[in-house]
């Protein structure tokens, strides 16, 4: 079959919308109509090539109609509602079975795991990979039946696209990452989709004070709906402020960094206003994956007893974490349709995208036209 796609042919490139042949579910995979498609910063480093292969159909955050299940598959019945998981959970691995889901070594962004075979994107015969074996971005995919979750039918589509990457590696990061506990003083950087997540995650947890810093202001407008119980445009303001309000500790009990390109800066930025025992959890990825963007005192991180900890999807199990958060929205315990500032069809998600790079948006969504919600 044939369906449009936002795709990347080359690194630095805006996304061009392609009609691509699409090759049936094979043993194990799932054809799935994808309604919706979350904007996340990911996608942006994968623009770039800075993370993934390309060329490449873009797309890792969504949620769709399940409309064809392939031999052997368990579990997925066509017409199931479903969200994309950007990390498989194939059940077997060593991470699986500890409880560390999130690490699973099927990952395709793994070393060594790109296997051409399993593509089933085409453009004029030759193949074209899926951005993290997903490829929201296209309104048809064939993905692995371990990269999506069956999800209650009642919950929005649109909710379940965010609640797929963004709101569960913010909200993890607090929740599981840094452990917050009732009492803590957290500082959030970064009022992003993640960024916000982080907030809700440590509001919910328990945090006495939490507060979010972004240099843009115009971010940080209504965050207090998500938890934020203060807001700064500069750390060397929130990083007083901290001090002032946990004088025991001397600064933060947790700074989680949740920004879109995290550079040494913001790192040695977060670290300054962390206090003793204090945990630094970096949810945010850099541009480029391997810059070397952590450089900090080691012996003040002995003296104060501080952890360094990064976190990839929150430190979720995603077939647990997500049924869990829409369950919470559900009940009003946590919000998702505010999440979102803007729908825009495929055709407009160049626009999408220049409005998540300049700060426009908290998360837009893309809405494939026509499709069945």
């Amino acid at each position: 079959m044939k369906t449009q796609a936002a795709t990347i042919l080359e690194a630095g490139q805006d996304w061009t919308l392609t009609e691509i042949d699409l090759a049936p579910p094979q043993a194990g995979e799932v054809l799935v109509e994808f309604t919706h498609a979350g904007l996340c910063f990911s996608d942006e480093h994968l623009r770039h090539g800075g993370l993934g292969e390309l060329p490449a159909v873009g797309g890792h955050e969504g949620a769709g109609i399940v409309r064809e299940v392939g031999p052997g598959v368990k579990g997925l019945e066509v017409g199931d509602h479903v969200a994309a998981s950007f990390i498989p959970t194939c059940g077997q691995c060593d991470w699986c079975v500890s409880g560390h889901s999130n690490l699973c070594t099927e990952s395709v962004n793994s070393p060594g795991q790109a296997d051409r075979s399993k593509y089933r994107f085409s453009i004029d015969g030759e193949t074209i990979s899926a951005n993290c074996g997903l490829g929201t971005f296209a309104r048809y995919s064939v993905v692995s039946a371990n990269t999506i979750i069956k999800v209650d039918p009642t919950v929005p589509l649109s909710a379940v696209a965010v609640a797929s990457c963004g709101v569960l590696t913010g909200w993890g990061a607090a929740v599981h990452a840094a452990e917050v506990a009732t009492g803590d003083v957290v500082l959030v950087l970064g009022a992003g989709g993640v960024g916000v997540n982080a907030v809700q995650g440590a509001a919910l947890a328990g945090a006495r004070e939490v507060i979010l810093v972004d240099t843009n202001p115009a971010k940080l407008e209504s965050t207090e709906q998500f938890g934020a119980t203060k807001t700064f445009t500069s750390m060397d303001e929130a990083g007083e402020y901290v001090r002032i309000i946990n004088p025991v500790v001397d600064g933060a009990d947790v700074v989680i960094v949740c920004t879109g390109n995290t550079v040494e800066p913001i790192v040695t930025a977060a670290y300054g206003a962390l206090g003793k025992r204090g945990r630094l959890i970096l949810a945010g990825m850099s541009q480029d994956a391997m810059a070397k963007n952590v450089q900090l005192p080691g012996t003040q991180i002995v003296f104060k007893e501080q952890t360094v900890r990064g976190t990839i999807y929150g430190s979720c199990n995603p077939r647990r974490d997500v049924p869990l958060i829409l369950d919470l929205y559900k009940r009003g315990l946590i919000k998702l349709d505010e999440l979102v500032t803007q729908q825009y069809s495929l055709e407009d998600i160049n626009q999408g995208f220049e409005d998540l790079r300049t700060g426009k948006n908290l998360r837009g969504v893309l809405s494939h036209a026509g499709a069945n919600n």
